[in-house]
């Protein structure tokens, strides 16, 4: 009975455990964000490197309804930063066809009008860990090093959140 014990106490604490060491590998601030170049829905290039000298507020998503609920978070960021070094990006990293995407998107609340991309290949999947946590929100600073990251949990990633982050990145202090 006790070699049973130590057993499920040993189960429960890999449980425990196992996220957050699979999160070590996705949480990478302070790090160069991995580049990727990716197209848009609109059928328009847009490569990570592209974007350097603006705050990018990147999203990766598949098709769920957290996702749903992040990248109509992401929407109010946009419309939000308008006229700022500020570019919000989404990305189905999940590797779903583009009308499976579209149709997805169509089901948000809001219309989206930041540049969403798909990937096919699941590239930023490998390279940024999404694949293990959806949504996922990374923050970028102008040089391309991420500054803040939150994965899958709305509640600490919503607009005000991303926005006040944003605002600690704008070099001027430009209000948001």
């Amino acid at each position: 009975m006790k070699h049973y014990r130590v057993s499920l106490v040993g189960l429960a604490m890999l449980l425990v455990l196992t996220p957050a060491v699979w999160a070590g590998g996705v949480w990478k601030v302070g790090e160069p964000a991995p580049t990727f170049s990716l197209t848009s829905l609109e059928g328009h290039p847009l490569s990570l490197q592209d974007l350097r000298g603006r705050v990018v507020v990147l999203g990766l998503f598949h098709i769920c309804e957290p996702c749903r609920i992040q990248g109509t978070n992401l929407q109010k960021v946009h419309e939000a930063t308008q006229g700022q070094r500020v570019s919000v990006v989404g990305v189905n990293s999940s590797g779903d066809s583009q009308t499976d995407v579209q149709e997805f998107l169509g089901t948000f609340p809001v219309k989206v009008t930041y540049p969403y991309l798909t990937d096919p290949d699941r590239v930023t999947d490998r390279l940024y860990g999404g694949g293990r946590f959806i949504p996922n929100v990374y923050i970028l600073d102008q040089s391309g090093v991420i500054r803040w990251q939150r994965v899958g949990n709305m509640a600490l990633a919503d607009s005000a959140a991303i926005l006040e982050e944003i605002s600690k990145l704008l070099a001027d202090g430009e209000p948001v």
